[in-house]
């Protein structure tokens, strides 16, 4: 089975900036894969590449079988993936005057020409997945962070994707609120669902990834089972990372 995702050699600059460099990596279909690092490293960045948020200077990237060129010059390719990849920000980005409902249903309808029913059918399905099928009716402004989470959630599984990228889905959710997230995380890992997901959430990744990556300062310097980053790094920076954050 062919790999989800396929970077080689990717080069990102913003101006003088030089923010990844030289990135290989590949992501197989069903892998959970978590990228951690210091502030700053790049982490968020190379997700956004993945998606074409981010137009990169120099490489290959290939998602979901359909190939992204340098300075977002294949169009065409760049709205495939995005019809195939979901991505949950760390800001919910929801449609403050849509329902929670209307939200996850629209862009089946808009962007799948799914029926108004159908997509509000699957809507409802989804909320209740992600255990907040009781709000559908609501409003983002009359949620939680973590149920707005979820509702974002839902409305990227909405599209089907082959692809789930998570850039920080936690960082902006009180205390009490991140667990009901990564509660939903989990389930979706355990259900097969491709992830490449961006946390500082340590105990999380030890528990669901199949691979971690550490990023410092744009280079990927170490990646493994979790057990073996967490357990026995061998980069002196993986190293000196790790006994910093695991310490808190």
């Amino acid at each position: 089975m062919s790999a989800i995702v396929k970077i080689e050699n990717m080069n990102k600059h913003f101006g003088s900036l030089h923010v990844l460099k030289d990135i290989e990596l590949s992501v197989e279909p069903g892998e959970v894969v978590v990228i951690i690092g210091a502030s700053g490293s790049g982490k968020s960045t190379l997700i956004r590449c993945v998606n074409g948020l981010e137009e990169f200077q120099d490489g290959a990237v290939e998602v979901v079988k359909h190939q992204l060129e340098p300075y977002g010059r294949n169009q065409k390719a760049l709205h495939e993936i995005r019809s195939e990849v979901g991505m949950v920000f760390q800001q919910f980005n929801l449609f403050p005057h849509l329902t929670v409902l209307e939200n996850v249903a629209l862009a089946p309808v808009k962007v799948r020409g799914q029926s108004k029913e159908a997509a509000r059918q699957n809507a409802r399905e989804l909320l209740e997945r992600v255990g907040i099928a009781n709000q559908a009716d609501k409003y983002p402004t009359q949620l939680s962070g973590g149920q707005q989470q979820r509702v974002a959630i839902a409305r990227s599984l909405a599209m089907e994707p082959r692809l789930m990228l998570f850039d920080e889905p936690t960082s902006a959710l009180d205390p009490e609120m991140i667990g009901e997230v990564l509660d939903v995380m989990r389930e979706l890992a355990a259900d097969g669902m491709t992830m490449m997901i961006v946390t500082h959430e340590m105990g999380f990744a030890r528990e669901v990834a199949h691979r971690v990556i550490y990023i410092h300062e744009g280079q990927i310097v170490e990646q493994g089972k979790p057990a073996d980053v967490f357990d026995n790094p061998q980069n002196e920076r993986t190293q000196t990372f790790l006994a910093r954050v695991l310490k808190h």
